[in-house]
């Protein structure tokens, strides 16, 4: 069944919106969260739930059907791999990838998809660490613990952050500090609750408590 790119936009959101909460997701939560108005919402959900989409319950909500579920699924694992794409091949800031990945996640070639996921070595997440769904639609949560708490000798994979504000990215970024770097505590110092690491085996550098709150590592 062919989709407008609004219809996948309003999928994707009620996905993204339904993973906070299991109850349904109020027309008023979908108005704040796409910035339109409650009867645009409205419009959309019975255009939708026609289509066997979502079920559409007035004045209560909407939930997926296993069909929009599905599909929602299918263009959130678009929009990520193509941020992966946009920050590791083509070097764009962190902050910048979200908007031209709106664009490219309505490219609706299964092909391409797969192959870009095989390109770029089957990312487990997004640059701001959202699990990607793999091709078979399922997301495989690996445990992750705060950089804080790995102990001195310890190594991990950064693999989200807590904080995606431009200042912070910028900070990361000067630091040579990715998705995906290594990172090997090599002393905690108990002073200012501070760590030396180096990053990938290269170049050791302190980071501040500040930061390592906000950084989650896959061991």
């Amino acid at each position: 069944m062919k989709r407008t790119h609004a219809e996948e936009n309003y999928l994707k959101a009620i996905y993204m919106l339904s993973e906070r909460k299991e109850t349904l997701v109020s027309t008023t939560a979908m108005a704040e969260f796409l910035q339109t108005s409650a009867a645009s919402i409205t419009d959309m959900m019975q255009k939708l739930h026609s289509k066997g989409l979502v079920v559409y319950r007035k004045y209560q909500g909407v939930t997926l059907t296993e069909t929009g579920k599905q599909s929602a699924i299918k263009i959130l694992r678009k929009h990520l791999l193509w941020e992966v794409f946009l920050v590791d091949k083509l070097k764009f800031g962190w902050s910048e990838i979200d908007e031209i990945a709106e664009q490219l996640e309505h490219i609706d070639s299964n092909i391409l998809i797969n192959r870009l996921d095989n390109f770029l070595g089957n990312p487990y997440c997004n640059p701001h660490g959202i699990v990607i769904p793999n091709a078979d639609g399922n997301i495989i949560v690996k445990p992750r613990l705060l950089m804080t708490d790995l102990s001195e000798g310890a190594s991990g994979i950064v693999s989200a952050i807590k904080d995606d504000s431009a200042p912070f990215l910028q900070y990361l970024g000067k630091r040579n500090i990715y998705l995906g770097s290594k990172i090997t505590v090599v002393e905690k110092i108990q002073f200012d609750e501070s760590m030396d690491v180096t990053i990938d085996n290269q170049h050791k550098i302190n980071i501040s408590r500040k930061i390592t709150d906000h950084i989650l590592i896959t061991l």
